[in-house]
């Protein structure tokens, strides 16, 4: 029986991947959980009330669009945060942004580009998702370097006419998952004016938005509000899961140009599963409410700030300047995670887990990701051990 080409190469993803790596050793130490992106901070009060009074809701089929309290809650919250008016025509909820990432790029990306294969831009590392979509469109994934030398944004401009040509759609994650880099405003209107000149879309993955260190990340929509960006060339997605600590709601959104969601709506419709009513209620709360999401900000600006005096004076040390990960430079990140795990009982993400290999080189061999998700206390404890462990 044949099995689909176009995923033969696929390497493991990276947990199975890094089970492989460490479970066969035992822990050096009590463990310590640094490798998943999962939210610990405590989830906001209302979530409780708000489900129960909406158990009814799972007797029915819910709206596949979102209830239009839910959609008028989302309008809203893009008003405040950045300051762009959209319409519920120009927004769609998701199961989650991994979704959404995904699906969309199955609505609107065509199948060739000026007759050729199309091309699907993103960062190396990245978050796997966008590679599976391209794969599954038949397109062509190419990885562009996220470096230190250029901040950690992959500098698409540089890439030959001929691929931009072929480009259909370029994603851009800010903050930077995993090395906490932001776009800035100048950044966002050149990968627009870039996307204008050779015809692609852009998906802004802005689901670490609400967790930054000093100033609030430009978005993707104000930024092509402000420029007059066609607003069919830029769709941002956003989640409940780092921003109100819900990563088992499964709750996000996309917003873009009216005929782009249409034809997300479109697919979902025939091929998606709409958000349970209950959860639709308690995300519609969570984004009228800003109160536990300064408190939650807090909290992690208070985390930075212990990575920063644990790390103080490690050479190439840079703390993020957003979202919720570390991305530290060790020789080899495979053998620096299986010494930490084996030494200490730290257990952190090998960079290369999360990239790709292009032209011999993988850009994230030389790092490990780690994730600042613990009580404050227990993750200051791993951050000591790691840094007495690699860097002592």
């Amino acid at each position: 029986m044949a099995f689909p080409e176009r995923f033969s190469n696929l390497p493991d993803y990276a947990f199975p991947r890094l089970r492989k790596l460490l479970d066969p050793h035992a822990p050096g130490g009590e463990p310590v959980a640094m490798t998943i992106g999962e939210p610990k901070h405590p989830m906001p009060e209302f979530v409780g009330p708000v489900l129960a009074s909406s158990l009814a809701g799972f007797g029915l089929y819910p709206p596949n669009d979102g209830t239009p309290e839910l959609l008028a809650a989302i309008g809203g919250w893009l008003k405040r945060r950045y300051r762009v008016d959209l319409g519920p025509e120009r927004l769609m909820v998701l199961n989650g942004t991994r979704e959404g990432l995904f699906n969309a790029a199955l609505a609107l990306v065509p199948e060739t580009k000026r007759g050729a294969r199309p091309v699907v831009l993103m960062p190396n590392p990245f978050y796997q998702v966008y590679a599976m979509a391209a794969l599954a469109l038949g397109a062509e994934p190419v990885y562009v370097p996220a470096l230190a030398s250029n901040g950690f944004l992959p500098d698409y401009a540089s890439l030959p006419a001929e691929i931009l040509d072929r480009t259909a759609l370029a994603y851009l994650c800010s903050p930077a998952n995993p090395q906490g880099s932001v776009a800035s405003r100048d950044y966002w209107a050149g990968l627009m004016d870039l996307a204008e000149t050779h015809d692609f879309r852009i998906f802004a993955d802005e689901c670490y938005a609400e967790i930054w260190r000093t100033a609030p990340p430009a978005g993707a929509l104000e930024v092509a509000d402000a420029t007059g960006a066609d607003p069919e060339r830029i769709f941002a997605f956003h989640s409940l899961s780092k921003r109100s600590n819900l990563p088992g709601l499964r709750s996000g959104f996309v917003a873009g140009g009216p005929a782009g969601i249409a034809r997300i709506r479109q697919l979902r419709a025939f091929a998606g599963a709409p958000l349970p009513l209950p959860v639709q209620r308690v995300s519609e709360r969570a984004w009228a409410d800003e109160t536990h999401v300064e408190a939650n900000r807090a909290l992690y600006q208070e985390k930075f700030r212990i990575a920063d005096e644990v790390f103080s004076g490690l050479q190439g040390y840079m703390g993020p300047e957003g979202g919720f990960f570390l991305w530290l430079p060790v020789p080899d990140g495979e053998e620096a995670a299986l010494k930490l795990w084996t030494e200490t009982g730290v257990r952190v993400l090998p960079g290369a887990y999360l990239a790709r290999e292009v032209g011999g080189e993988n850009p994230g061999k030389g790092y490990i990701r780690v994730a600042m998700v613990a009580p404050k206390d227990e993750m200051q404890r791993g951050l000591v051990r790691l840094r007495d462990c690699l860097y002592g």
